[in-house]
């Protein structure tokens, strides 16, 4: 593998600070992160991780990326990013029909198949990601699948808990009172989308009588991202009901961030995974599902989360195949 162009990458703006190089000046086109010479530096495995990653689409719009884990056709992505995927598209531009086979909420895996009579496809090569090192070089295939992007290898290994639902508000228990009222609904959030406004009133949900704000978080906390709770409101001495879609705890209050802001759309799934290791490549939310590799081509896991513009969580390959086989065997 030539390093040198990678290496000038890194070291040209530094070189410029040290001995006066024009403020104004910018680093070549073929030094930056998608150029030529840094394409090449990374021809072989670049070569095997744009084979082995496929577009979804749906109405000819890409909703996630896939991996190719086996030469009939079988594709391993993100299960809650590629609801109704119907097409996926390879790197030669060859089209074909996608029908789900299995999914798996655990792990938030799909697997789908390429329909054809034929099929004979080049596919990624499980390696064991416990083998890379943090800091150790790692790449993906970017989204329009004719190039890549590069990163290192990041943070620990570790698990990622489950969050528990939101609506998306913010509580205030009445003194002498029962019900709960609501002091703020965040813009976009759960509880904004189904209609709740600030200054109504919980009196239940899903039939309990709600006395404290304890109890709301208690109740909500439990449930899942996606699962519905029936509120009973008053709102200005009117009776309603209305039913609510519970978000992720992390999408509805990095609202308020402006760091998250800037890193642009994130994963709406983020949490409970068994295992994960982080890098830093810079991908889009509509890339997860594809594969990541070592300098080798070796596939170390999939993509599963992009959680802000510098960090992707990623499913080793031990998880990722182990699911492979299940679903195959089944």
């Amino acid at each position: 593998m030539k390093a040198v162009p990678v290496l000038l990458f890194f070291l040209t703006p530094i070189y410029g600070f040290i001995f006066g190089q024009d403020k104004d000046d910018t680093l070549s086109d073929e030094f930056r992160l998608n150029g030529t010479s840094v394409q090449n530096a990374f021809q072989e495995s670049r070569t095997k991780a744009l084979q082995g990653t496929v577009k979804l689409l749906r109405n000819d719009k890409l909703i996630a990326l896939g991996t190719l884990v086996d030469p009939k056709g079988f594709v391993l992505t993100k299960a809650s990013s590629c609801v109704g995927a119907r097409i996926a598209r390879l790197a030669n531009g060859n089209e074909y029909k996608l029908k789900i086979r299995k999914r798996d909420e655990s792990s938030d895996l799909a697997l789908y198949q390429l329909i054809t009579e034929s099929p004979s496809f080049p596919h990624v090569k499980w390696s064991d990601a416990n083998e890379t090192a943090a800091g150790s070089w790692v790449l993906s295939a970017y989204e329009d699948l004719s190039e890549i992007r590069v990163g290192v290898m990041s943070g620990k290994w570790r698990s990622i808990g489950r969050e528990g639902g939101v609506m998306g508000v913010l509580l205030r228990n009445q003194s002498a009172k029962s019900g709960v009222l609501i002091t703020e609904v965040v813009p976009q959030a759960a509880a904004d989308k189904a209609g709740v406004l600030m200054n109504d009133v919980i009196r239940e949900i899903d039939g309990r009588k709600i006395v404290s704000s304890e109890q709301v978080v208690k109740i909500v906390s439990q449930k899942d991202p996606g699962d519905v709770v029936e509120l009973s409101l008053d709102r200005k001495n009117k009776k309603l009901k209305l039913e609510v879609t519970l978000g992720h705890k992390s999408v509805t209050f990095e609202l308020f961030n402006r760091n998250m802001q800037m890193s642009g759309p994130v994963s709406k799934r983020k949490d409970n995974f068994p295992m994960i290791f982080q890098h830093d490549i810079p991908l889009n939310k509509t890339a997860m599902g594809g594969p990541v590799f070592n300098l080798k081509g070796e596939c170390l896991g999939l993509n599963i989360a992009r959680v802000d513009r510098v960090t992707i969580f990623t499913l080793p390959s031990e998880i990722a195949s182990s699911v492979v086989q299940d679903f195959l065997s089944q």
